[in-house]
């Protein structure tokens, strides 16, 4: 069984600029979408490009994504825009996970595999015909994972280059037991590609295309208990491992699962943090998460914007501080680091 490096984010500053720093929080104030999508493609067009501010990248470009698709289908209202389904599905959870792949990839008993959520899966094509999302669990946190239905050469539901468009790491799903798998995957890849959603390893760090997606994917490779898997996997290997992680499962026997599990975490490059009130004990049971590089500022943000505006100091115990420590603002956090936030 093949383990890949994950795809982990180095923490580094963003270096945002006070031009930034402005168009945000003129975003902030916009009211209608369209004002909106022209602060947040201002905001894009002025972010420093580099390695330190990739998921800021990332996230403007999945609410640019986001907004025009809204304003495409008129918000989902009835008798306007153009006409096309619209599946909105809350981004729930530590970070989002897309499953795509060829018809009968195995997506859906993966999703069953490791969540709750209980999809129809049957040994024919596009069982799947709208998104089903389902909770992960794993280090303490839940991880929301989303079916799609099957792509291949002559099917791809119009509206899922734009769900991809919002995960945060894509799962792209093929079975060892396909004799086709190979063809299944670069299908899949190429319309998308299409569509100028690209599934890569690492997302290139100085993009300035706001229209095109380069987004951070795992491969699963299903079904490593089927008759002459290893035949199949083989040539995946020789074909894609130096494009893609390849990590190998199996939905029925469990095989690779918490592995897969492992890595959807290291490469949503997320921390946990967990607070407590003070003269309180900490709770320890459901942290927040926030990226790699994240500060007290940030923690505070998340759970609300007032009492960011409103912090004076936060005291820490963790990594890189003596126990109840207190920092400013912009004291960068770590894994299970525990805050407690004054105003």
């Amino acid at each position: 069984m093949e383990f890949v490096p994950s795809l982990e984010v180095d923490p580094m500053p963003a270096n945002l600029t006070p031009q930034y720093h402005k168009a945000e929080e003129e975003y902030k104030r916009a009211t209608q979408p369209r004002e909106k999508l022209e602060k947040l493609r201002e905001m894009f067009r002025l972010l420093p490009k580099h390695k330190g501010t990739e998921k800021i990248q990332a996230e403007l470009k999945r609410k640019i994504s986001q907004l025009m698709d809204d304003l495409e289908s008129g918000g989902g209202k009835p008798g306007t825009g153009k006409g096309k389904a619209v599946h909105k599905i809350p981004h729930e959870g530590a970070g989002r996970v897309v499953l795509v792949g060829a018809p009968n990839a195995g997506k859906s008993a993966l999703l069953a595999a490791l969540t709750a959520a209980k999809p129809e899966i049957a040994p024919y094509p596009f069982t799947t015909r709208i998104p089903i999302p389902g909770m992960m669990a794993t280090r303490g946190v839940k991880i929301q994972l989303i079916d799609t239905p099957a792509i291949s050469r002559d099917v791809m539901e119009p509206w899922l280059p734009g769900l991809v468009r919002q995960a945060d790491v894509v799962l792209l799903v093929a079975s060892l037991a396909d004799d086709d798998l190979i063809d299944g995957v670069e299908v899949t890849l190429e319309r998308l590609a299409a569509s100028k959603v690209h599934l890569v390893a690492q997302p290139p760090v100085d993009d300035e295309d706001e229209t095109t997606h380069y987004l951070p994917t795992l491969l699963a490779a299903t079904q490593c208990d089927a008759p002459d898997a290893e035949d199949r996997l083989a040539l995946l290997k020789e074909w894609l491992s130096e494009r893609l992680p390849i990590l190998v499962v199996s939905a029925t026997r469990g095989d690779g699962l918490e592995l897969l599990k492992e890595t959807i975490y290291n490469a949503l490059g997320i921390i946990r943090v967990y607070t407590k009130t003070p003269g309180k004990p900490v709770d320890m049971t459901d942290p927040f998460t926030l990226p790699i590089g994240g500060t007290v500022h940030d923690l505070a943000e998340r759970i609300h914007r007032d009492l960011a505006n409103s912090l004076k100091y936060a005291k820490v115990w963790g990594t890189g501080v003596f126990d109840g420590q207190t920092v400013k603002r912009d004291h960068q956090l770590h894994d299970c680091d525990i805050v407690e936030l004054h105003t």
